[in-house]
């Protein structure tokens, strides 16, 4: 596959806010995203989006759709699928990071015989996601596969 570029642009609005947009989304009609230093942080804005909340949201987001990909691959047929996830920001050596992003997806099966493959596919899921696999942050995977 040839290599592929996403632009995301970011301009400051006012006091620690900022507004997101991707040219390649709004000419589509997507819309721009507000975002703003986190209240832990000094002068943080609650209710706003932080570049914390967009980090774990892309792990998070992948998980998903290299989840739906694999599964449709596969032939796996599934309900529902979602997922619960927190990321973790520590001071390391004098330096801020997102340490740890942990997954929780659940899957809802039809059939008890699809467990395993479902699992199988999570799993598999969480290896090939272009996101985990680009930062250095550990990403823990705790799934559970319900029936419907």
């Amino acid at each position: 596959m040839e290599a592929h570029s996403y632009q995301v642009d970011v301009s400051w609005t006012a006091d620690r806010k900022g507004s997101l947009c991707s040219p390649e989304l709004t000419a589509h009609g997507g819309p721009c995203v507000d975002v703003a230093t986190p209240p832990e942080f000094p002068k943080g804005i609650p209710g706003i989006w932080s570049p914390e909340h967009l980090f774990t949201a892309a792990v998070s987001s992948c998980l998903m759709t290299t989840f739906l990909a694999i599964a449709e691959n596969s032939k796996l047929s599934f309900t529902h699928f979602s997922c619960k996830s927190k990321g973790i920001l520590e001071q390391i050596e004098g330096k801020f990071m997102m340490s740890e992003v942990i997954l929780e997806p659940t899957v809802t099966i039809s059939d008890e015989k699809d467990r395993e493959k479902a699992e199988r596919i999570l799993h598999k899921s969480e290896a090939a996601c272009l996101i985990s696999n680009s930062v250095k942050s550990k990403v823990t995977m705790s799934p559970t596969i319900n029936i419907a």
